[in-house]
């Protein structure tokens, strides 16, 4: 278990948090089809995306980039790497995220709207893909915020048992930047 010790929460921000699986590319890669994809993947991770939802809405009105509302210090704490012959299917995955021990996402990796082939061709078709790169790939239902003194939990799964799972304190940061939007 990979424990974080803290999760910083800026004054006046909404931030919801996810639970997702992340896939850790091997090689650099540019135009990857979908039947190459395979030989990208070094590995997943699991990892906590992390955005100032008010603050994304602020910027996404003013036609800004929306790396500011997902780049703040702690966020996307990520858990320990996973080789990729260790998951013999990471679409047979179960995520879990607990806040204070109440349940509040739970779902399988076979729900994904996009399958990771898919998303490595899509992605490699706007970018070139490094080593090293983590893609996220998308969250079960039952986003919700976090405040300061929350406690939480988030794991990962395969029809065999736990493969990783992160736990943390979300606490108030003082001083710095504070959401001061219309």
């Amino acid at each position: 278990m990979k424990v974080h010790p803290r999760l910083l929460i800026h004054k006046n921000h909404f931030s919801p948090i996810i639970v997702e699986l992340g896939v850790v590319i091997g090689k650099r890669g540019r135009d990857i089809t979908q039947s190459q994809a395979e030989d990208y993947i070094s590995g997943y991770a699991l990892a906590i995306d992390m955005t100032a939802r008010n603050v994304q809405d602020e910027v996404k009105k003013l036609g800004l980039p929306w790396s500011t509302a997902k780049g703040f210090d702690t966020f996307t704490p990520i858990g320990t790497f996973i080789p990729k012959s260790e998951i013999q299917d990471p679409h047979d995955l179960l995520l879990t995220l607990t806040i204070n021990g109440t349940i509040k996402q739970h779902g399988s990796t076979s729900d994904m709207i996009s399958r990771i082939p898919r998303l490595i061709e899509h992605i490699s078709s706007i970018m070139t893909l490094e080593e090293n790169d983590l893609i996220l790939t998308g969250t079960p239902s039952g986003v919700g915020p976090i405040s300061p003194e929350d406690t939480i939990e988030c794991s990962l799964a395969s029809p065999t048992g736990k493969l990783s799972s992160i736990v943390f304190k979300a606490v108030a940061r003082q001083g710095g930047y504070e959401f001061k939007g219309k």
